[in-house]
């Protein structure tokens, strides 16, 4: 199937002789293609170490780097059933930026490699770490739903991030798992009672004010597989804290497969296209390429009233602009509106002496002291000189 560049014109010669130009429809595009019709577009933009407010949107325009693969692609599905490889191949086919699912380690592990779990013997017991492996352990520790707000917190920080690469540079980012999906496994945790009624409320609470200054995903591929096949792939796969696993029951893990697709897909499915794949023996990657291919974004730009894409429906080149604005510089007053303030969850809070002896602690470790970039100990250079911030990892 051939097609244009979104930003290609076509001029045709009618058999009356007249010329007739033809705009394209913008349909995303395999790497195949994209080598036969490389668009001229600006130089990436540096977003991660050099600030774009309102100065730099001036003389730095958006609507220019952005063409048919501009896009937000999540890849999301069951347990072990392959969505970390067909990501990776994804985004390759598709030349988008691959990102990986959120892990813990971008929370305990600091910009300067030190793992900051080697501080829990000398920190209280409900501030120590508390990792998926801790939960697989354990599921109903007092430090389970935490760390189900943190994994939140890490997906919601990671998508800001994908936003602020696509606005910047043009190009298309696929996710391994998002902040959109988090919740399926918070319902899962407290359907099987690994966390309280409390718990589940603060998480509701927080996402509810902070999911809506996201810009959501343009497309969802869903790999499915019933829940007989993904308890043989995590046999198969040998990793003993899931093999031996309290947290992944049959209930835990037919109540994800349930919640994923009735609340998850129908939801999502109002505001990106979804494509759903049998992957019980795997998959061809290149398949699923051909019919993305196929789909024409460019049917949801006309009608203002379909909710589908909505989100990036930006009339004007300043509406891009202030998007990138947001993602790229004000990164950390989005991260503000996780501060929800609640008291009534024990075991979401710490006492006084438990907070001192924290921070103690914590703000001591290699790399802590002081913000990113600032720390001369560990090799940092030119304090005297820097104007600016080094963007935090988290």
């Amino acid at each position: 199937m051939f097609r244009f560049s979104s930003k290609t014109v076509a001029v045709i010669t009618n058999l009356s002789g007249k010329s007739l130009v033809i705009t394209p429809k913008c349909f995303i595009s395999g790497k195949t293609f994209r080598s036969t019709a490389k668009a001229v577009k600006p130089a990436p933009y540096p977003y991660e170490t050099k600030k774009y407010g309102l100065l730099q949107a001036f003389f730095d325009k958006t609507m220019k780097r952005i063409d048919e693969n501009s896009k937000v692609i999540l890849v999301e599905g069951p347990l072990a059933v392959g969505k970390s490889k067909f990501a990776k191949e994804l985004a390759d086919e598709l030349e988008m930026k691959y990102i990986p699912e959120a892990n813990m380690d971008l929370y305990y592990v600091n910009n300067y490699g030190y793992d900051m779990r080697k501080l829990d013997a000398e920190l209280p017991e409900n501030c120590r770490s508390f990792d998926v492996n801790n939960f697989l352990k354990d599921p109903t520790h007092f430090n389970a739903a935490s760390f189900q707000l943190l994994m939140y917190t890490l997906r919601y920080s990671q998508y800001v991030d994908a936003l602020a690469h696509l606005l910047s540079t043009g190009q298309g980012v696929v996710l391994d798992r998002s902040v959109y999906s988090d919740f399926v496994f918070m319902e899962a945790m407290f359907n099987s009672g690994y966390i309280s009624k409390g718990a589940r409320s603060v998480y509701h609470e927080i996402k509810n004010n902070t999911i809506t200054e996201l810009l959501r995903p343009h497309l969802v591929v869903y790999l499915d597989a019933p829940v007989s096949v993904v308890k043989d792939k995590i046999k198969a796969r040998n990793n003993p804290n899931e093999v031996n696993s309290k947290a992944l029951t049959d209930k835990y893990l037919t109540d994800l497969d349930t919640i994923y697709k009735q609340n998850f897909l129908k939801d999502i499915s109002a505001h990106a296209d979804l494509l759903v794949y049998d992957w019980s023996a795997g998959g061809d990657t290149e398949v699923v390429v051909e019919d993305i291919e196929r789909l024409d974004f460019s049917q949801y730009e006309g009608d203002l009233s379909i909710k589908k894409l909505k989100d990036w429906r930006f009339p004007q080149e300043w509406d891009w602009c202030e998007a990138r604005i947001k993602f790229c510089n004000d990164k950390d007053e989005l991260m503000n509106y996780f501060n929800i303030p609640r008291y009534d969850v024990p075991e979401l809070l710490r006492n006084a002496e438990e907070s001192k002896k924290y921070k103690e602690v914590w703000f001591n470790a290699p790399g802590m002291k002081y913000d990113v970039g600032y720390n001369e100990d560990l090799g940092d250079k030119g304090l005297i000189t820097k104007n600016k911030m080094f963007a935090p990892k988290f």
